[in-house]
């Protein structure tokens, strides 16, 4: 029988950035699709946030890319179950190159959102738990709280805002309230927004998180 081995090797990339349109960055707003789905579609997500325009957007595509379907269209997975400890371990490092990257460009500190869709949302808790730099919000979309993070890694999010569809199949209810559940034992400003749709990037969601930016701008 054949012995697995693993290797760390080097590889690239691709991340989006949408710098502000109004005036000079506000903050950094950090976000992360789902699986299957590429950079530019969370960009889109992130940008029609309120108040987006006076950010700097960043959208980070998954390192494992592969062709949907029969098309030519490039989409990315953040990962699988197969050596799971050692893609997560990858995916942070990433996501600390990618924000200290963008950070290095900024003349003063910023707040630090992170957002996440689907299995995006896994990754946007995953990176604010293990951010160096302070972290102002998590928005999760549609996905649920990995279960290795501790109450002591989710206490060092001041606030999140947890989205879920009324019709969602994948995000169920159940997960949603073990989630908030979580949240509220961390000790985290958490808001629950529940709205009428599904497994998607709904009009309340992103009402909302123009609130919550525009509050961490405040800050």
């Amino acid at each position: 029988m054949a012995n697995t081995h693993t290797i760390a090797v080097s590889t690239h990339g691709r991340y989006l950035v949408e710098p502000p349109s109004e005036g000079q960055a506000r903050g950094h707003l950090v976000g992360f699709h789902g699986y299957g789905e590429a950079a530019d579609v969370m960009l889109e997500r992130l940008t029609s946030i309120p108040a987006s325009n006076r950010w700097t957007v960043v959208s980070i595509q998954g390192l494992s890319r592969f062709y949907r379907g029969r098309s030519e269209q490039v989409v990315a997975s953040w990962m699988t179950r197969e050596d799971r400890e050692l893609a997560i371990d990858d995916n942070l490092k990433y996501v600390a190159a990618v924000v200290a990257a963008i950070s290095r460009e900024s003349a003063a500190p910023m707040p630090l959102v992170f957002a996440g869709f689907s299995q995006g949302v896994a990754m946007a808790f995953r990176a604010a738990c293990a951010s160096l730099l302070p972290v102002a919000a998590v928005i999760a979309v549609g996905g649920d709280i990995p279960p290795e993070l501790s109450s002591e890694q989710l206490a060092r999010l001041p606030r999140v805002l947890l989205a879920r569809g009324a019709a969602d199949d994948w995000y169920t209810a159940a997960k949603w309230e073990a989630d908030q559940t979580r949240l509220r034992a961390a000790h985290v400003d958490a808001l629950a927004v529940g709205f009428d749709g599904g497994h998607e990037w709904h009009a309340d969601v992103i009402r909302q998180a123009g609130t919550l930016i525009q509050s961490a701008m405040a800050d």
